[in-house]
């Protein structure tokens, strides 16, 4: 009995060995349906895509601006200082949840790249520097750099003028009220229970819409979630901008249509009330707002899936507060026109 159990013991082991010894040779044979044996290359095979899947944005509206002024003031100085560099570094030290040291850490990280330090140095034994350094170029890549002013009519008045800042716009028209609140990841129930992935900005029905930036229009037409809405694609893929629950009637500015090629300040439609009905032009929502929101795209599998990622936009808002776009209503057709949009210039 024993001489049995020894010699299974021994085929096993010896069963074990060759496939282990194939496997690191690179090959693995396996036996289909019909018997035959089929060797597969196991070096040929395409590996799994490597892309950020989470992204929890905590940047406070005093550090992004903080951040911002020292970007736009060090554009003309010898060592221009990049506020998505100052922003992920304070960010990787501390987790992600920024604290009462962050803004000495940016100050801190100013003096030492103004002192000619490198910052692959500096960081390199910060072990998620250049996570957040993806992630928030994710979130803000668009929103600082070179722009040139537009006239409504899309022309340029006299020679092109360089300018460099922030050429991005709230979503709110400048003259317009409006109210909101920290509202991200608060509970929805229409049609089934979910968190709220935007800001509320809560206003008067037909206060001007504006693009936040450039971009291509995405998605255009009814929702029942967001009644009238539109989606726009930021032109470096990068970030999804929401737009929902516009006007009844007449939500959309004059003729825009989806593939359109927008530009920050534009206006894009008004707000509105409409939505939670399967039914088109439908008023079900309480309070007239414009629900916004941002949807950041690593790899084009996450877009319309299960595996979204969504940002708290609300300090955004806070920040863009100030940047408002002036517009002019057309009396005769009741159509808002902005005063200047931004067309957004980087180099190469």
């Amino acid at each position: 009995m024993f001489f049995v159990t020894a010699k299974k013991s021994s085929i096993i082991l010896l069963v074990i060995t060759v496939i282990v010894v194939i496997l690191f040779s690179g090959y693995v044979f396996i036996i289909n349906s019909k018997g035959t044996t089929v060797n597969l290359d196991v070096n040929t095979q395409t590996p799994e895509k490597k892309f950020i899947k989470y992204v929890e944005f905590n940047a406070t509206y005093s550090l992004m601006e903080k951040a911002m002024k020292i970007d736009i003031e060090s554009i003309d100085k010898d060592i221009h200082i990049d506020w998505i560099t100052l922003l992920s570094y304070a960010a990787a030290k501390s987790g992600g949840n920024f604290n009462k040291n962050s803004a000495r850490e940016i100050d801190n990280l100013t003096s030492r790249l103004q002192n000619n330090e490198g910052i692959a140095d500096i960081t390199k034994d910060l072990k998620y520097y250049n996570y957040y350094y993806e992630a928030y170029s994710a979130v803000l890549g668009g929103f600082v750099g070179g722009y040139i002013k537009k006239n409504p009519d899309g022309s340029v008045a006299g020679e092109p003028e360089m300018n460099y800042g922030l050429r991005v716009f709230h979503p709110i028209a400048k003259g317009f009220s409006y109210s909101h609140s920290d509202d991200f990841g608060n509970k929805r129930t229409y049609g089934y229970t979910r968190i709220h992935l935007g800001n509320d900005l809560f206003g008067s029905i037909g206060a001007p819409v504006i693009a936040i930036e450039g971009g291509i229009v995405e998605a255009l037409g009814w929702n029942k979630y967001g009644g009238w809405r539109i989606g726009i694609r930021s032109h470096d893929n990068k970030r999804y901008y929401y737009y929902a629950h516009l006007r009844k009637n007449r939500p959309y500015a004059a003729d825009l249509k989806e593939g359109d090629i927008i530009e920050a300040g534009q206006i894009i439609g008004y707000l509105g009330m409409t939505g939670y009905s399967t039914k088109e032009n439908v008023n079900n929502i309480t309070n007239p707002h414009l629900h916004f929101g941002m949807q950041l795209i690593f790899d084009e599998s996450q877009k319309e899936s299960d595996n979204e990622i969504w940002v708290n936009v609300y300090n955004i808002m806070k920040l863009l507060d100030k940047y408002r776009s002036t517009t002019v209503k057309n009396e005769e057709t009741k159509e808002y026109t902005a005063q200047v949009t931004y067309y957004a210039v980087d180099e190469e």
